[in-house]
């Protein structure tokens, strides 16, 4: 497993130095990679564009890959497929306010990871779903409902009706 702050860190001090509208595009591609405290992705993919501007960097960031993910409704393991994209400027110093967090360091190294890590725990939904039709599990015996049918009664029934069904089953 590589580590993420070496992986997705760039030297882009070079950039700073050009004219305006300069741009240059780094890709990456990661077979895996752990971003703590506990996200592993596989198969990260991505590209990030930097641009040259008056005020700063402009960075284009796009980036795809899987996490392994525990489904809400079955409890299976599945793989989630998360993408980004984002767009952020760093700010030379130069023309920096109060209240800027991207400031374009004085050596012009770039760490992508805390922008990467941020964004795909966005993308990771509350409550993942292995699949849309994902039938759950039985609220009775537990059995995975996507796997095989429970043949058990569904419907709660209530003892003080009791007697009411009864007349029914007669």
């Amino acid at each position: 497993m590589s580590s993420p702050q070496s992986s997705l860190r760039l030297n882009v001090g070079f950039i700073a130095h050009q004219t305006v509208g300069y741009s240059r595009d780094f890709f990456f591609e990661l077979e895996r990679i752990h971003l703590p405290p506990d996200l592993v992705l596989k198969n990260l993919k991505g590209c990030a564009n930097f641009t040259r501007t008056t005020q700063g960097l402009v960075s284009k960031l796009s980036f795809s890959g899987s996490a392994d993910m525990t489904c809400a409704r079955c409890l299976d393991a599945f793989p989630l497929t998360l993408n980004i994209d984002s767009t952020e400027l760093y700010v030379f110093a130069t023309h920096a306010q109060s209240g800027t967090d991207l400031i374009f360091p004085e050596n012009g190294w770039i760490d992508l990871f805390p922008i990467v890590r941020d964004y795909m725990y966005l993308e990771i939904p509350i409550n993942p779903i292995c699949q849309e039709d994902c039938k759950g599990l039985c609220p009775i015996c537990g059995k995975n409902l996507n796997q095989n049918a429970c043949n058990h009664e569904t419907e709660a029934t209530d003892s003080r009706l009791a007697i009411l069904k009864s007349l029914l089953d007669e």
